[in-house]
């Protein structure tokens, strides 16, 4: 048998050092120090359904339907996702 994704409204962030604050706000956590920004690699712990998970910069964060949180590298996030208008 045969699957098609059903059609889901996502919000998404792209992890970068020019929108720290807007990642944390999107996760809902502090802003972090000063340390976290200048950190390299750029990395953050993410609490997915699956445990911690690392993102990396450029990598995406996913809110889901029900508020849950994943990650995606660059490339799956562009195959599978187009932005809405």
């Amino acid at each position: 048998m045969k699957y098609r994704n059903k059609s889901v409204v996502i919000d998404a962030i792209q992890i970068n050092r020019g929108n720290i604050a807007k990642v944390c706000e999107f996760l809902g956590i502090p802003d972090m120090d000063k340390s976290w920004r200048t950190m390299n690699p750029l990395k953050i712990d993410i609490e997915t359904l699956e445990g911690t998970v690392i993102a990396s910069e450029l990598d995406w964060i996913i809110r889901g339907v029900e508020g849950e949180y994943y990650t995606s590298k660059p490339d799956i996030f562009e195959q599978t996702y187009k932005k809405e208008d």
